[in-house]
């Protein structure tokens, strides 16, 4: 799947999703320099298998002049944004940083993008910036409630680049995907976190009753639709892709015990975060009519993560001990 552009800028690469991207970009045959600052999340080590055959910069998308002279000296054809602070329970705790990057970041490569007259500009949102629904699906025309700080900041940064869109004739692009599990995800989130507190024989926290719904996509598939809608999306819309796999918390946990063969008491219920979504879930039809179809099932993509993690503990292990993983646990649960 080529796009017929020459290069592309890849912002917060060494993420989660942004790495799983570059990874089959690359493998593509595409042209990729990446920036990414290496926050506490960031990691090289995901780009490993494509070592040598993308160009690297260690970079904030808040610093104009370090992302203008990746601009200058790049001159990318189109630029995509994975670059964000993404935890929710982190942007209770303290917003600043979700603000800083989010909004104001995207606001950098906005103006970048505009300077350098770049062809196309994709930006990764959440479907978190929809709020939650009970019933019925979220489609890219739903108003925006966000319900975190973390989503907001989302949904700012969406505004934001509509705003662009329809003053100067930006060409962007926002996308919204549904939750993303797989291999190299950072241990906060609900699916590595609890493969790892099983592998450790420890107890998995879990909000409330654990009846919040997710719509759960593989990471990879999330990828080949970014690839997609880079291709084949149209400037100025908006495209959800999700999975239509709905999960409760409650029922990912269970799985994840059934699949590591673990006592179905290793679950301990904890006090619910302030203002939990109750339920996200998407339309995805604008993408499917793109040609793009997710690949995998949850079950199958769930045991895949679990094998990887598994086989994978020199990576996790060494995250496991790092001050950023286990300070803003201390800090959560204090104040539960």
């Amino acid at each position: 799947m080529r796009t017929g552009i020459p290069k592309i800028l890849v912002t917060g690469a060494a993420g989660f999703i942004g790495s799983a991207f570059v990874r089959l970009a690359e493998k593509l045959g595409h042209d990729i320099a990446v920036a990414d600052r290496l926050s506490y999340a960031g990691d090289l080590k995901r780009l490993a298998e494509v070592g040598g055959k993308y160009k690297f910069y260690k970079a904030d998308i808040c610093d104009t002049k370090a992302m203008a002279r990746i601009f200058k000296k790049e001159k990318p054809q189109a630029v995509i944004n994975f670059a964000a602070e993404t935890h929710v329970d982190r942007s209770i705790l303290d917003a600043s940083g979700f603000i800083k990057t989010n909004y104001a970041g995207v606001g950098v490569l906005l103006d970048l993008s505009r300077k350098y007259k770049i062809d196309k500009f994709l930006h990764m949102s959440t479907d978190e910036v929809y709020g939650d629904i009970e019933k019925g699906l979220f489609t890219e025309n739903s108003p925006l409630k966000p319900n975190s700080p973390y989503a907001a900041s989302k949904a700012a940064a969406d505004l934001l680049i509509r705003s662009y869109v329809r003053t100067y004739g930006f060409p962007a692009m926002i996308i919204r995907p549904s939750n993303n599990y797989g291999p190299w995800q950072y241990p906060e989130k609900l699916i590595p976190l609890s493969i790892l507190k099983l592998l450790a024989g420890e107890k998995v926290p879990v909000y409330a009753k654990g009846k919040n719904v997710r719509e759960w996509l593989f990471v990879d598939d999330c990828a080949v639709g970014i690839l997609k809608i880079l291709e084949k999306g149209k400037a100025g819309e908006i495209y959800n892709l999700g999975s239509q796999q709905e999960r409760k918390n409650i029922d990912v946990v269970n799985l994840l015990i059934a699949i590591l063969g673990k006592k179905r008491d290793a679950i301990k219920f904890v006090k619910d975060r302030p203002g939990h979504d109750i339920r996200y879930a998407l339309d995805s039809s604008k993408v499917f009519r793109l040609g793009w179809r997710p690949k995998h099932s949850f079950r199958k993509g769930l045991e895949f993560t679990v094998e990887w993690y598994m086989h994978n503990r020199d990576w996790w292990g060494r995250i496991k001990q790092m001050s950023a993983y286990q300070s803003h646990y201390r800090r959560w649960y204090q104040k539960r």
